[in-house]
Order: C-alpha cells, then sequence, then structure tokens
C-alpha cells in the first residue's frame, strides 16, 4: 500500500503540484510521508486531500504561499456539498494561504468521526455557505487552527464559522483555537454565529496576554460570537468576545447546560445583551 501511495504522490506531484520534492532517504521514507506541496488550484488542492485520504497516515499540505484557492465548486459532502473532499484521515495545512468559496453554495470543509484537519500559519477559510450547520467547517472529528482563520462564513443552520455536530453517542468532536480570529460569520437560523460548540462537543479557545484572540462582528439567532448547547466543555483563554449581534438573546455567548470556563476572556459590546438568558449562567459576564 505504502508503495502504491507513494507512486500515486509522485503523479501528482507532477501533475498538479507546484515544485519538486525535497529527496528523502529510504529511512525517512520509511518513517513518514513526505510533505505534499500543493499548486494554487482548486484541481491541485482536490487532487492533495484525496490522496492525503488514500490511506490512514497523517499528510501535511504545503499550501502555495499567499496563495487564494477560489473553490467553485463542491467536492464532496452532504447537501450542497463541501470545496474539499471530506476529511478523513489526519490532515494539516501550512499556510499562508486562502481558502475561499469562489461561486455556487456549500461549505469549506467537513471533517469526519475519523479525521482530523489542522491549520497552522495562516490559513484562512473563507465565504462558506451551508444549508444546515457549519458554513466554514463541519466538525464530527477534530480541528486545531493556530495562526489561522475563519471569517465570512453562512450556515442555514448552527455555526457559521465552526459547527461542532451534535453526538449523543461514541466519540465527540473537539476543537481548538489558538490566536485564530474568529470573524463575520453568520448563524441565519441557529445558534453560534461564530462558533457552535453542540452536545457533547469540546471548545478550546486561547490567545496570549496582551493580544487575545478576538470573536467579533459574527450573529446568530443566540450566541452571536459562541453557543454551547449541552456540550461536554467550553473554555475560554484570553479571547475577546465582542461586537457579535445575536437575533433573540447572547449577542455574545450563549451557554446551555454543560461545563464552561472563562479566563481573562472579556465579553463585552455586543447586543442586544452580553449572555443573557443563558442557563447557568457564563462565568465572569452579564
Amino acid at each position: 500500500m505504502r508503495r502504491i501511495r507513494t507512486t500515486i504522490q509522485a503523479l501528482v506531484g507532477a501533475t498538479v503540484i507546484a515544485g519538486g520534492m525535497a529527496a528523502l532517504t529510504p529511512a525517512a521514507q520509511a518513517s513518514a510521508p513526505a510533505p505534499i506541496p500543493v499548486a494554487c488550484s482548486e484541481n491541485a488542492l482536490v487532487a492533495a486531500v484525496n490522496l492525503a485520504n488514500s490511506t490512514p497516515a497523517a499528510d501535511t499540505l504545503m499550501l502555495a504561499s499567499g496563495c487564494i484557492y477560489h473553490m467553485t465548486s463542491a467536492h464532496g459532502g452532504g447537501v450542497l456539498g463541501d470545496a474539499l473532499p471530506v476529511i478523513t484521515t489526519p490532515i494539516e495545512m501550512i499556510g499562508p494561504a486562502t481558502i475561499t468559496r469562489d461561486s455556487g453554495l456549500f461549505r469549506i470543509a467537513e471533517v469526519s468521526k475519523t479525521g482530523s484537519l489542522t491549520l497552522t500559519t495562516g490559513v484562512a477559510l473563507t465565504n462558506g455557505y451551508a444549508i444546515g450547520n457549519g458554513g466554514g467547517i463541519l466538525n464530527s472529528g477534530a480541528v486545531t487552527l493556530t495562526g489561522s482563520s475563519l471569517s465570512g462564513n453562512i450556515a442555514s443552520g448552527n455555526g457559521g464559522g465552526l459547527a461542532n455536530a451534535d453526538t449523543p453517542s461514541g466519540t465527540a468532536p473537539a476543537a481548538t483555537f489558538t490566536n485564530s480570529p474568529v470573524s463575520n460569520n453568520k448563524a441565519v437560523s441557529g445558534n453560534g454565529g461564530g462558533i457552535y460548540n453542540g452536545v457533547r462537543g469540546t471548545l478550546t479557545t486561547t490567545g496570549v496576554s496582551g493580544s487575545p484572540l478576538v470573536i467579533t462582528g459574527n450573529s446568530g439567532l443566540r450566541g452571536g460570537g459562541i453557543a454551547a448547547v449541552n456540550s461536554t466543555a467550553t473554555t475560554l483563554t484570553q479571547t475577546a468576545v465582542t461586537v457579535n449581534h445575536a437575533g433573540i438573546t447572547a449577542g455574545g455567548v450563549y451557554r446551555q447546560n454543560g461545563t464552561m470556563t472563562t479566563i481573562t476572556s472579556p465579553i463585552t459590546a455586543n447586543t442586544p445583551n452580553n449572555c443573557v438568558g443563558s442557563a447557568p449562567v457564563v462565568p465572569n459576564s452579564v
């Protein structure tokens, strides 16, 4: 299987992936798949994700620096589909680069229960549109953003930027944001304009002292910035939730049951209020 996959990777590199791949020793090849450089095109990105999904090994996709990947059609997923093939294995994407919906209606990415998606060094997912939950990302597995962002995404349901899918049983989804802003996303008829942490989900957001992670400009019915509904844990550290809007209540953070912790995380200037209507109350907020 590894020999077949290596052959496929070589063909992808020759046809849709820009730049030569660094020579590796046999020992290095045995220890981990080589990083996959991805040319600045929709087809190259889709081919690279399909290649990474082809075996359970973790893969790193080196996105073309400064590229805007203009996605014009769906390449996987359910209703309306997703810009990328559904992610079923561990995949890391390294930027700086932007992945954006250029035409049509579809979310950007979907992560299955067996998959994980890690975005590092300035990967931006923008302009996704989902009928259902998760305009930018619908997560049933694991998502990690470090120095990356979600902006301008829309969901008709919950989680304009990201939705941790409601998961009554089995392995629950987890999302971790580190220094990764969430801005100007919208949950049209659902909760969590920026982020929705659903049933049994885990959400962790972390900024740094003097430079908090900012969740701003998002909107939803409840929890314009964040909604956590019957989730296992929501932990906000050095996170500013500000200037978000809710159509019903809790423009900043909405909580329904579950464990929630806020550490040096101001929730301010949201409309029509910050956290009113949450039960139990959001710690350190009004």
